[in-house]
């Protein structure tokens, strides 16, 4: 519960830049708590996830993701953190949704933070099975998975369907999201996490260290790729003749673009090939979020957490997301 002495306070502790950069820029400071306007709910936050679009938009790279609107010079929120789980501190008038107490989980901007705020059609009551930190891993990640399985890869019972970084966040999602659906999944991941993709549902898992998928003479109806780095061309010689190939992003050096390009290519090449190649930028809604939680609380689906870290400690969180460590979620405990 919310204790009355922080709804009265008007400051909060919160994760803070100035500028792009490392994880050096973060700061944790004292600032001025949200208030909700009339359409909106205020979360008391108990834990926020940790995913690559944080390290983005914290790094301004690649210079793309300035242009798409978080600021040239410098980020237009200062408060870092997309997904969450916490309890309703206050509503606005026109709120009917929820009620102060409720246990919620959404997104919104400026969730590595004692409060966030943000229409509360961001949000959904916290299903009963889960943590707050479990909770707090699964909006930004999970819908991006469910719509790259579901709604671009339009995976159905009985396809073969190949999950690329199935260890990592959205990767962790889409396995279980792709297996409910009816499909059999083969996951490729590293060496270290082969016990983990298997024990999520997947049938078979490729240690890419030891033999490239590509390679082994099976084709798939879905190739769903997470973050990666492989040619267009190395792809689709893994996919049925008309296949679906999903890219979801790509972690490249290149500044302007970083990997963006590869999603731009696929959708000026698929007009003239038999497979279907499509890019999927993700958009969370409300009915994205409540479709997740009913494949939660049916036991579907149950959220990866690697390791949870303390508000303060956010800039030790990215940088172990970033060294590629990470089995599934982090999340940050407020």
């Amino acid at each position: 519960m919310v204790h009355e002495s922080e709804i009265q306070a008007t400051t909060m502790k919160a994760i803070i830049q100035d500028t792009y950069g490392s994880p050096d820029v973060l700061e944790l400071r004292e600032i001025d708590k949200p208030a909700p306007g009339p359409d909106d709910v205020l979360v008391r936050v108990r834990a926020a996830g940790v995913d690559q679009g944080v390290w983005h938009i914290m790094a301004g790279m690649p210079y793309l993701v300035r242009l798409m609107g978080f600021g040239l010079r410098r980020p237009k929120n200062r408060v870092r953190g997309r997904d969450v789980a916490g309890h309703v501190a206050a509503v606005g008038a026109n709120v009917t949704r929820f009620q102060p107490g409720d246990e919620v989980f959404g997104w919104c901007d400026g969730t590595f933070a004692e409060f966030a705020c943000a229409a509360e059609s961001n949000f959904a009551l916290k299903p009963a099975n889960l943590t707050f930190e479990q909770a707090a891993v699964v909006p930004v990640s999970g819908i991006t998975a469910l719509l790259g399985v579901r709604d671009s890869g339009k995976v159905s019972p009985g396809q073969r369907v190949l999950i690329i970084g199935a260890a990592g966040g959205v990767g962790t999602f889409a396995v279980q999201i792709a297996k409910a659906f009816g499909a059999e999944v083969t996951g490729v991941c590293s060496t270290t996490k082969v016990d983990l993709v298997r024990s999520i549902g997947a049938e078979q898992v490729i240690d890419y260290t030891q033999t490239d998928f590509a390679e082994t003479g099976q084709r798939y109806d879905v190739i769903f790729d997470t973050a990666g780095n492989r040619p267009l061309s190395h792809l689709r010689r893994a996919l049925t003749p008309e296949g679906t190939l999903v890219i979801v992003g790509a972690e490249t050096d290149g500044r302007w673009l970083g990997g963006f390009d590869r999603q731009i290519r696929a959708s000026l090449v698929s007009p003239f090939v038999r497979q279907h190649l499509r890019s999927l930028m993700s958009t969370e809604r409300h009915e994205h979020v409540v479709a997740l939680s009913e494949l939660i609380e049916a036991g579907d689906v149950t959220p990866v957490v690697d390791r949870s870290y303390p508000l303060a400690e956010t800039p030790e969180a990215i940088r172990y997301m970033r060294a590629g460590h990470a089995r599934g979620k982090i999340a940050i405990t407020v």
